[in-house]
Parts: C-alpha cells; structure tokens; sequence
C-alpha cells in the first residue's frame, strides 16, 4: 500500500525538480521517490561503512586486496 508525504521545497529545488520531471517524461513524484530510495540506500551503506570503521576488530584491507577478492569471485 503505498502512502503519501507532503513536503516543502525551496523555489530552485521546486524547479529543478520540475525539469528533471519533464527531462525525464516522469511525474514529480516518480523523481522524489527514486531520488529518496537512492539517498536511503547510500546512508545505509554510509552507516555500515562508519560502524565497520570503528570496530577494533574489523580488519582493514587494502584496495589491492580488495580487487584481488573481488576478481576471485
């Protein structure tokens, strides 16, 4: 069930929004929901990337490694 929000926007956000709409052939409200599921998803890995930093016991690794891990599968 989907829910709905109202929210207050400064003119030049109002304005952008409403050309990122029509750029995109999308209604305001598509853009605001993508917009807000992509801020949610990036403070949640910021969140997680913070909590691991000041973990003592997480282990660090370098960049090389991390590519090597990746490449490996």
């Amino acid at each position: 069930m989907e829910k709905g929000i109202i929210f207050r926007a400064s003119e030049e956000l109002y304005d952008n929004l409403n050309w990122i709409s029509k750029e995109m052939d999308r209604p305001k409200s598509f853009v605001i929901r993508k917009a807000l599921e992509l801020f949610m998803n990036e403070y949640v890995d910021y969140l997680i990337a913070l909590d691991r930093l000041r973990d003592k016991d997480d282990s660090i690794i370098t960049s090389k490694e991390m590519r090597r891990r990746v490449a490996k599968g």
